[in-house]
């Protein structure tokens, strides 16, 4: 074989074991970040979090989004503090000038009607045109969609309170008597307007404050659930286990 040949065959070879090393530092190299990318995020913080209720959507769309969430949240502070002003007002007419509710509404009708009155036959003394007054009518939709609403909400109750009351499940079942006592130890406190105004008025200040300290809430939640669960397991050992009603049964 000539020199020339021999050097030409060896740089074939010199270049071949160059492509094969540079395949393999490749095959390596997309081996390795495979791997890397199937690997698991060790230091990836833990997801799951404990929410009140065990909500899984911020409060605004918990509270059904749109103006009435924003009402309640204050991120329509004309409308927040149009509705919570005309709340206060009634509470102050009914329960602090102890206003009756039949002359409030006669009242209301007697102005509504002088100031119709005024403003029909303002022509006469300002020598203008007569004034035209909107025809205000209740759309008859609006009302039936209102009135189905709430058929299906009393409904859902009536079902609810049903299934309690037959003890298919005995922690509900307390769960329910414990609220209803408390909330009738409450109203004890209070009559029914007052009441219901504090109700009306905790709409607009605890959503609020819970948005706001939602973390340290849903931390103080956490701890009393657990402190609850405790409980009730305690309960369910030295009680609940002993009754043997029939129909009766523990979660």
């Amino acid at each position: 074989m000539a020199p020339e040949d021999t050097d030409s065959f060896i740089d074939k070879i010199e270049e071949k074991f160059q492509e094969h090393t540079s395949d393999s530092d490749s095959d390596s190299y997309s081996d390795s970040d495979d791997d890397n990318h199937k690997k698991p995020l060790s230091n990836t913080p833990h997801s799951d979090v404990y929410r009140l209720f065990g909500r899984d959507q911020p409060i605004h769309k918990v509270l059904g989004g749109g103006k009435p969430a924003d009402i309640l949240l204050w991120r329509n502070r004309k409308c927040t503090g149009i509705a919570l002003g005309a709340g206060t007002a009634l509470w102050v007419f009914f329960e602090l000038w102890e206003y009756h509710l039949i002359t409030f509404i006669c009242h209301s009708i007697i102005v509504s009607l002088g100031a119709l009155f005024l403003w029909s036959n303002a022509s006469v003394f300002i020598h203008k045109s007569p004034q035209s007054i909107t025809n205000v009518a209740i759309p008859e939709q609006c009302l039936l969609e209102a009135v189905s609403a709430l058929r299906i909400e009393i409904n859902r109750g009536l079902v609810l309170l049903r299934e309690i009351g037959t003890g298919r499940d005995i922690r509900k079942f307390l769960s329910v008597v414990a609220v209803l006592w408390v909330i009738s130890v409450i109203g004890s406190w209070f009559n029914f307007l007052t009441l219901f105004y504090l109700l009306y008025l905790s709409l607009f200040t605890l959503p609020l404050l819970y948005e706001k300290y939602e973390d340290q809430v849903d931390a103080l939640g956490e701890k009393a659930m657990i402190e609850i669960k405790k409980q009730y397991a305690v309960l369910d050992a030295k009680v609940l286990s002993q009754i043997t009603i029939a129909g009766l049964k523990k979660d």
